[in-house]
C-alpha cells in the first residue's frame, strides 16, 4: 500500500529526498562494494537501489533529490565553529558524485543543489510552498528535518531494517511540543555532530520541560524567573547565545522561490541508456528492475506477500530478501557416488546439507549422500571447490585433505576478509546478501538453490577480494591456516585433572570465606554475584556515586565501573578480588574437567573469523584468556600437562606489538633500545623524568610500561590517570611529554589515522584491511573510537599476522616434524608444542629459531621459551 493511501491523501505526495545523507550513509554502510577494477561503488548502489523502491512502490508524480551546497553555508557565517569538527568529504566518496548526477538525470529525477545552503534548507523551503496544497513526504532521517513537520508534510526513512514514519501527531504524542520548537531544543540541548555547544548541563528532559510550558527561546527569556533555580542558573548566562544556536539549526523556508511543481515533476526514465549505465558500475541486478520502472508510472506493483521483514538498505543482516521461492520449487537430482559428474578443471561448489552434500558446476545442482571419501578424490580434480567453510569440512572428515589446499575458495573466509566486522559469515547470511550484492546478478538463482548460490557467491566474492588486493592474504596466510588449526584442535592438549580438583578446592574455599568478608563490609548478607544486590548495597545503603550506568539507565557495577571506584571502600576491592576468582573458578576450574576427553585431553575450536584485528580466539574452553599472571596464573597453568613420555615447548614473542611498532614507526627511540636489547620501558622512563636508566625506579619503569602499551591501545588521559593513581592534569601532560620525545609515534598515528580518513580502512603488515566507517562520524565517540581502531589495528593486527606466519613455518618445518614435536594450542604470541621427552629441547630451539627469522623487520624479533611437563614449568 502507498503512502497516499496509508495515510489518506487524496492526491499524490510530492517527494523531497535529503540525498546528501543517503549518500553519505551507503557510502559508510559497505564500504568495499567496488566495480571489478577497484571503482568505489556503494554509494551509488545503495542511493540507486533506495530510488528504485520509492518509484516502484510509492509511483510518484513529483520527486526531486537533493544534495547540500558546495563551499560553507550562511551558518558559518553565522558561527564560525559549525561543523568546524567535520572532515571534507572521503576521496571514495567524492568520485562517485559525478556517476550519481549522471544516474539520476537517466533516471527523470530532479536535482536540486541550494547554493550556500544545505540539502535540509531546500527541503524545508519547498515543504514550506507547497504542504498547504497537496500532502509532502519528506524522505530523510535527519533529526532537524521534524521542524517541518505539519498536518500534511510527513517524514519518512524506508532505509533501515523497518521503517520510519513520523507525522506532526507522532511527534507531539512523543515530545509534548510543537514542531516548530524543534530549532529552540537543539539550541539549547546542542548538537555534537554539528559542533554546536548548547547550553553546558542542561538535556533533552530538562529542555523538554521547559519548552513544554514556554514554547520558544524568546518565552524562555521572558519568563525565566519562572524556570526552575538549577535550570535558570544554566541558562542564563548562555541566553544571548541560545539565540545564535537556534539560528544554526532553523531550517531556511525562503529558498528556491521560482521552483514549481512542474520542475521536479518527475521524468520517464531513459531506459535503454540507464540500463547501461547501470551494467557500467556492475548493478546487474538493478540494470534488470530498471526496465519495470517505465510501468511504475501507470500502476503501483502487484502486492508482495507479507513477510514480516523490511527491506533493509543499509543495516545488517542482509540488505534485502530473496525473490519469493515458487510454488512447486524443480526437484534436485540426487545421485550416488558413482554418478556424480567429472569435476575435471571445473569450479564446483559444495555445502553440507542433511543427508549428504549438494554440488553445482554453476548452472544446475544437485545432492548426493556418497561419503566424504567416496567425494574428496573427485573434488580434488576440480579447478576450484567452494564451501562455506572449508574448516568445518576438514573438521568434519579427515577424508578432505586429498584436496589441494590451492584448490578451495572458502566464502566465509572471503567475507571475513572484505569485512571483518560483521561476525556472522555462517551460509545463511551470505546467502541471503547475495540477492542484495550489486555484482551478484543473482535473478535466477532461487530461495531452494543451495550450492549454486554458493558457486554465485564465489564468483562475486572472490572478484571482490582481487579487486580489493585481499586475494594474496587469502592464499597466502589466511587459507593455509585452516588446516594447521584443525590439527591442533584435534590433537588438543592434556589436563592434569586432579590438580585442576585441587586448585578448584581451594579456590572454592577461598571464594566462601571472601563472601563471609563481604557480607561484614557490607553490614549484612547479600549475593555479590547478583548486580542488583551488590548495586542496592554500593550506591543505596554506602552511598557511593556510581561512575557509570547501564542501558536501562541503572547504576552500573560492571568491572570497569568498578575499577574506576578502587580505593573509594574497602567493599570494592574486596569485590574486585572475588570477581577474578570466581571468574577462575566459573570459567576454568569447574568447566575444563567436564570438558576433557578419555585420554584426559581438551580439544578447543580456533575462530579464525573472530576479529577484526586478525587474531584467533578459541571457544569451548576459551583458553585465549588463560590468566598468566601473578600466583593464579602460575597455578592455572600446571593445570596444563604433556601426555605420558612427552614434554611442553612454549615459545613467546618478547613485547611483539612494541617492535612492530617501532618497525612501522621508525621511531629512533624504540629503534635504538631494541637494537641495543635494552629495557624497553626503562629507556621510555629515561626520556619521560630526564634521568640516566640505571636511575629508573619499578614505580617509574611501571608508569612508562603502562604508557607504552596503553597509548598503543588507545588509552586517553582519563584512563591513564585512573590506572596510575595521578590527577588527570597530570596524565594529560604525561601523554604530551611522552608524544614529545617520541616524536615519531605522534607523527606515525597521525599517518594512520589519515590513511582511515582517505582510503575509509587500514592495512596490516600482511595486507589485512579493517574498514572503518566511522572515522568521519558526525558522532565524536564514534570517530574517536574508530581513530583508536586504526591504531590497534595497523600494530596489533601485525603482531597478529607474524604469529599466523610463525605457526605456518612450524607446521611445515621438517625438523619438527621429525622429532614429532605437534603444534597444540597458540595463545596470542605463545605457540606451544608437544614433543617426546628427550627432543623437547632441540624442538624448543628450533622453534625459537622459525619465529625469530620469520619476517625481516628494522629491529630483532626476540622470542623466550622453555620446555617443562607442565605449561606452568615451560612457560
Amino acid at each position: 500500500m502507498t503512502l497516499a493511501k496509508r495515510l489518506g491523501f487524496a492526491t499524490t505526495p510530492v517527494f523531497l529526498i535529503d540525498g546528501s545523507a543517503f549518500f553519505y550513509r551507503g557510502y559508510h554502510a559497505f564500504r568495499d562494494i567496488a566495480r571489478s577494477d577497484g571503482f568505489p561503488t556503494s554509494a551509488l548502489f545503495m542511493v540507486f537501489r533506495l530510488l528504485f523502491k520509492l518509484v516502484k512502490e510509492q509511483t510518484p508524480d513529483h520527486l526531486v533529490f537533493f544534495l547540500d551546497g558546495r563551499g560553507p553555508s550562511f551558518r558559518s557565517n553565522i558561527y564560525s565553529d559549525y561543523k568546524a569538527n567535520r572532515e571534507s568529504m572521503p576521496e571514495p566518496l567524492a568520485r562517485q558524485v559525478e556517476p550519481l548526477i549522471e544516474g539520476l538525470t537517466l533516471l527523470g529525477l530532479p536535482v536540486i543543489v541550494p547554493e550556500g545552503a544545505e540539502a535540509d534548507d531546500g527541503i524545508a523551503s519547498l515543504a514550506a510552498r507547497f504542504g498547504p496544497s497537496r500532502p509532502v513526504v519528506i524522505v530523510g532521517a535527519d533529526k532537524d528535518l521534524k521542524q517541518c513537520l505539519t498536518d500534511t508534510v510527513v517524514l519518512y526513512d524506508p532505509s533501515g531494517k523497518a521503517e520510519k514514519l513520523v507525522t506532526k501527531a507522532d511527534f507531539t504524542a512523543e515530545c509534548g511540543i510543537e514542531p516548530a520548537s524543534w530549532p529552540d531544543l537543539q539550541a539549547l540541548v546542542g548538537d555534537t555532530s554539528d559542533n554546536i555547544p548548547g547550553v553546558p548541563g542542561v538535556g533533552p528532559k530538562t529542555a523538554l520541560d521547559i519548552l513544554r510550558r514556554f514554547p520558544s527561546l524568546e518565552a524562555v527569556r521572558d519568563n525565566l524567573e519562572a524556570i526552575k533555580p538549577a535550570a535558570r542558573a544554566k541558562i542564563e548566562p548562555h541566553l544571548e547565545d541560545v539565540f545564535t544556536y537556534r539560528e544554526l539549526t532553523r531550517l531556511r523556508t525562503d529558498l528556491l522561490p521560482e521552483t514549481t511543481l512542474a520542475d521536479i515533476a518527475r521524468r520517464p526514465p531513459d531506459t535503454q541508456a540507464l540500463r547501461r549505465f547501470l551494467e557500467t558500475y556492475e548493478f546487474r541486478s538493478l540494470a534488470r528492475e530498471s526496465a519495470e520502472l517505465d510501468a511504475a508510472t501507470a500502476a503501483p506493483p502487484p502486492a508482495k506477500a507479507a513477510s514480516g521483514r523490511q527491506l533493509s538498505l543499509f543495516d545488517d543482516p542482509a540488505p534485502a530478501a530473496p525473490p519469493a521461492a515458487p510454488d512447486a520449487a524443480p526437484a534436485v537430482p540426487r545421485v550416488a557416488a558413482g554418478q556424480l559428474p567429472d569435476f575435471s578443471g571445473r569450479a564446483v561448489a559444495l555445502v553440507p546439507v542433511d543427508g549428504g552434500f549438494s554440488l553445482s558446476l554453476g548452472e544446475g545442482e544437485l545432492t548426493t549422500g556418497a561419503s566424504p571419501a567416496e567425494l574428496a578424490p573427485l573434488l580434488a580434480k576440480a579447478a576450484r571447490l567452494a564451501a562455506p567453510s572449508v574448516k568445518d569440512l576438514l573438521a568434519l572428515d579427515a577424508a578432505f585433505e586429498a584436496v589441494p589446499l590451492a584448490t578451495w575458495f572458502d566464502l566465509g573466509l572471503a567475507a571475513y576478509l572484505l569485512n571483518p566486522e560483521q561476525r556472522n559469515y555462517g551460509f545463511a547470511r551470505l546467502r541471503d546478501m547475495l540477492f542484495a550484492d550489486p555484482a551478484a546478478d543473482a535473478a535466477d538463482i532461487a530461495p531452494t538453490d543451495t550450492a549454486r548460490a554458493a558457486a554465485r557467491l564465489a564468483e562475486v566474492l572472490s572478484a571482490r577480494l582481487a579487486a580489493a588486493g585481499l586475494a594474496e592474504l587469502a592464499a597466502r596466510l589466511e587459507l593455509p591456516l585452516v588446516p594447521v588449526l584443525v590439527a591442533m584442535e584435534r590433537a588438543g592438549i592434556g589436563v592434569d585433572l586432579a590438580s585442576l580438583a585441587a586448585f578448584g578446592g581451594e579456590v572454592t574455599a577461598r571464594l566462601a570465606a571472601m563472601e563471609a568478608e563481604l557480607h561484614r563490609l557490607a553490614g549484612r548478607p547479600f549475593n555479590p554475584r547478583s548486580s542488583q544486590q551488590l548495586g542496592e548495597i554500593l550506591f543505596g545503603e554506602l552511598g557511593l556515586a556510581p561512575k557509570a550506568k547501564t542501558p536501562g539507565g541503572a547504576a552500573s557495577t560492571s568491572q570497569e565501573a568498578l575499577e574506576r571506584l578502587a580505593g573509594s571502600h574497602p567493599l570494592i576491592d574486596r569485590i574486585l578480588e572475588f570477581r577474578k576468582l570466581e571468574k577462575l573458578r566459573s570459567t576454568y576450574l569447574d568447566p575444563l574437567p567436564k570438558l576433557a576427553d578419555a585420554a584426559g585431553r581438551i580439544h578447543t575450536t580456533f575462530n579464525n573469523l573472530a576479529t577484526a584485528t586478525g587474531r584467533l580466539s578459541s571457544s569451548n574452553p576459551n583458553l585465549q584468556n588463560i590468566p598468566i599472571r601473578g600466583d593464579l596464573g602460575r597455578r592455572m597453568r600446571q593445570c596444563f600437562v604433556a601426555g605420558p613420555g612427552k614434554a611442553l615447548v612454549a615459545a613467546d614473542y618478547s613485547q611483539i606489538e612494541l617492535r612492530v611498532l617501532a618497525h612501522l614507526s621508525g621511531e629512533p627511540a624504540l629503534l635504538s633500545a631494541f637494537a641495543a636489547g635494552a629495557d624497553i620501558h626503562a629507556r621510555t622512563a629515561s626520556l619521560l623524568f630526564d634521568k640516566p636508566e640505571a636511575a629508573i625506579g619499578p614505580d617509574e619503569r611501571r608508569q612508562a610500561k603502562t604508557i607504552n602499551f596503553g597509548l598503543l591501545y588507545g588509552m586517553g588521559p582519563q584512563k591513564l590517570s585512573r590506572d596510575l593513581g595521578i590527577k588527570l592534569d597530570a596524565a594529560k601532560a604525561f601523554v604530551a611529554k611522552y608524544f614529545e620525545r617520541l616524536s615519531g609515534l605522534s607523527a606515525f598515528y597521525d599517518d594512520i589515522v589519515e590513511q582511515a580518513r582517505s582510503h575509509g580502512y587500514v592495512t596490516t603488515l600482511a595486507g589485512r584491511r579493517r574498514p572503518l566507517p566511522d572515522i568521519d562520524s558526525r558522532n565524536s565517540q564514534l570517530a574517536a573510537q574508530a581513530r583508536r581502531q586504526a591504531i590497534n589495528t595497523v600494530v596489533q593486527g601485525g603482531a597478529a599476522d607474524i604469529i599466523k606466519m610463525a605457526m605456518l613455518a612450524a607446521h611445515a618445518d621438517a625438523e619438527l616434524a621429525g622429532r614429532r614435536a605437534t603444534m597444540v594450542l597458540q595463545i596470542h604470541d605463545e605457540l606451544l608444542l608437544e614433543a617426546p621427552a628427550g627432543e623437547a629441547e632441540a624442538a624448543g630451539a628450533r622453534l625459537a629459531g622459525l619465529m625469530s627469522g620469520v619476517v625481516p623487520l628494522a629491529v630483532p624479533l626476540v622470542v623466550d621459551w622453555g620446555t617443562g611437563r607442565t605449561w606452568g614449568e615451560a612457560h
